[in-house]
């Protein structure tokens, strides 16, 4: 693997598409074997397994590379695989080959008397207006996750969700999904963008985990790697801000130039070095309304033109083969949630985690844990709605005397 030389006194840095290139090239390598995003990272001396990870999503997506497993995530490759090794390639959405210049006209031999000139005249410019791209087709089947989960679309205001997203993306309209944990946030974003790099958002956040930082090479020396932000911005891909509200405003403020007329952002860390977003690059966010320490200031609020709430999906819990008591408990509890009687209520992961605890170790034992699952809280009126729906001899679940 070659990288190109760097000056002197200073840390190489990846072209565009290199880290995809140098990714796909250790597939190639031992193509039946499967290997693990941190594991790559080793081999290539140290490289960050998220960026890692991101480029393995890129190769997945283009057929360059394929899912071996999901607990461990392994990706394997595939016949397009060594073909994706031998150069680095970066091809925005929408791009298309340039055409060729057009060939010179055949010259005229010269002749003795010339052309007789004609006074100039100045027409108006005649262009044809540009045809908008079509509209991103409407999605209404599954459609597979990073994770090899499929999703299953829902309805928004005529449309399906994975449908609206992308053409929003294709509009240049950011847009915030808000609603509790577990209803499905991450779900729907990872499904309508396959090119997606993700920033898991807290109050630890800070600014290089947004534009990157120098890391250290096998050699002792420093280079410089671009975060999630600086990558999408490069390769015109989207960014997801999970939790974005959880995040210091001071920190989320290196976001803003990127989102508004201006798209580019500074790196201030690496020499002041300006970068462009170019086409493609796309801003989604997550929020959590109800999790302590989520804020959702003036200022993010108005980048985001579309707001979308993402309520849990009982119907498609019935159609995942979710106990139908659980479900009617998790009903039960948001109606009274809706009302302002209590602040939780089961939300789809949730009762994803009961059934699979029912087949574990049985339904009684589901059940009490749902109770212990709510905030304290809440848990007195939880157990009321548990004990109406399963029986009254369901309890929270508390180590006993020993057998």
């Amino acid at each position: 693997m070659t990288t190109p030389a760097a000056a002197p006194g200073t840390a190489p840095r990846l072209p565009n598409g290199e880290l995809r290139r140098q990714v796909a090239e250790v597939l190639a390598l031992d193509p039946a074997a499967a290997h693990t995003p941190g594991a790559i990272a080793t081999a290539l001396g140290g490289k960050s397994s998220g960026a890692v990870g991101n480029a393995l999503a890129t190769l997945e997506a283009r057929g360059e590379a394929e899912k071996a497993g999901t607990s461990p995530l392994t990706y394997r490759a595939t016949a397009k695989t060594a073909d994706a090794a031998k150069a680095a390639t970066v091809a925005p959405r929408g791009a298309v080959p340039a055409a060729a210049p057009p060939k010179p006209a055949p010259s005229k031999p010269a002749t003795s008397k010339p052309a007789p000139s004609k006074p100039a005249t100045s027409k108006p410019a005649t262009s044809k207006p540009a045809t908008p791209p079509a509209p991103a087709p409407l999605v209404t089947g599954p459609v597979r996750r990073p994770n090899g989960q499929m999703y299953h679309p829902r309805k928004l205001s005529g449309l399906s969700d994975v449908t609206a997203l992308r053409r929003l993306r294709a509009a240049g309209v950011s847009a915030l999904m808000y609603g509790p944990p577990g209803t499905g946030k991450t779900s729907v974003v990872e499904a309508a963008f396959d090119d997606l790099v993700t920033v898991q958002g807290d109050s630890d956040t800070v600014t290089d985990d947004f534009v990157g930082s120098y890391v250290q090479t096998p050699d002792g020396r420093y280079e410089f790697a671009y975060g999630p932000l600086a990558t999408a911005m490069r390769e015109g891909r989207a960014l997801f801000i999970d939790d974005a509200t959880l995040i210091p405003p001071t920190v989320l403020a290196v976001v803003y130039p990127a989102m508004d007329g201006r798209r580019q952002i500074l790196i201030k860390s690496h020499k002041n070095e300006v970068v462009d977003a170019v086409d493609g690059f796309y801003v989604i966010g997550g929020h959590n309304p109800g999790v302590h320490g989520a804020v959702l200031t003036d200022a993010l609020s108005s980048r985001f033109s579309v707001q979308i709430r993402v309520p849990t999906d009982y119907d498609l819990a019935v159609q995942l083969k979710i106990d139908p008591k659980a479900v009617r408990v998790a009903r039960n509890l948001a109606q009274r949630q809706e009302k302002g009687e209590l602040g939780w209520a089961p939300q789809l992961r949730e009762l994803i985690a009961f059934n699979r605890v029912a087949d574990a170790v049985g339904m009684s034992f589901a059940a009490g844990n749902l109770i212990n699952t709510a905030p304290e809280e809440d848990r007195d009126v939880v157990a009321e709605v548990v004990r109406n729906v399963f029986g009254a001899n369901v309890t929270p679940l508390e180590l006993g005397p020993q057998f």
